[in-house]
């Protein structure tokens, strides 16, 4: 006998009612099996006096117009009030804000030659990375001195870091999974601050006052962060 999975779980609180949403079935799947629990079930609960009721959806994500489908099937039944609807998802705000809580380190000394210098989020390096030395951070690399050798940021696969130094004359740079070898973009030093970064998985450089323009949530990660 094959038992057939409940779509929509109701369970009673000191608060109310809670209704757990299955987060593997179809929506339309949903809405028949909350019209079949409001309509043929737990009739004793579902009547007489005001009760609060929290939708939990899970991982699943629904629009606002299928939070509204979901809402006016509870709302059949007059003595329910929706009083919340939440979900396991984050928005991209959610997400940015977790990005922000990024640790950042201060590093003061010069990393030479055969040296690995090797960090878990941002790196603020006050010194030189000599030719044959090696910075790498799951996070942006800023270099205030002569990045001359290895410079990987996003090690953990996060494209939308950068890259900067004062002077930048690397032998070779690498953000999360695109690698850059020295170019004329390296090599005609015009002076002041550079940072590289990637476009649709190509890698190119600017100089540092176009930052805010191509990277500006980094802005607003150090001012919060």
């Amino acid at each position: 006998m094959t038992t057939v999975k409940s779509k929509v779980t109701i369970k009673g609180t000191k608060e109310g009612l809670v209704f757990f949403m299955d987060d593997t079935c179809s929506f339309d799947e949903l809405l028949a099996d909350m019209r079949e629990k409001i309509e043929h079930s737990h009739q004793q609960i579902l009547s007489g006096p005001l009760i609060r009721v929290s939708i939990k959806l899970g991982k699943r994500y629904c629009s606002p117009e299928q939070q509204e489908q979901l809402t006016q099937i509870i709302r059949t039944k007059g003595n329910l009030v929706i009083h919340t609807i939440e979900s396991d998802l984050i928005t991209r705000e959610e997400a940015m804000a977790e990005r922000l809580k990024t640790q950042f380190s201060v590093q003061v000394n010069t990393v030479r030659s055969g040296q690995v210098l090797e960090f878990d989020g941002d790196l603020l390096l006050l010194g030189d990375v000599n030719p044959g030395g090696t910075v790498r951070s799951t996070g942006s690399i800023y270099v205030l001195g002569h990045l001359r050798g290895y410079a990987h940021a996003g090690i953990s696969g996060d494209s939308q870091v950068i890259i900067a130094a004062a002077v930048m004359s690397p032998t070779q740079l690498r953000i999360a999974d695109v690698i850059s070898k020295p170019g004329e973009e390296w090599t005609n030093n015009s002076g002041g601050t550079e940072f590289a970064y990637l476009e649709n998985e190509i890698m190119l450089v600017a100089k540092m006052n176009y930052l805010s323009r191509i990277r500006p949530d980094l802005g607003e990660k150090k001012r919060e962060g």
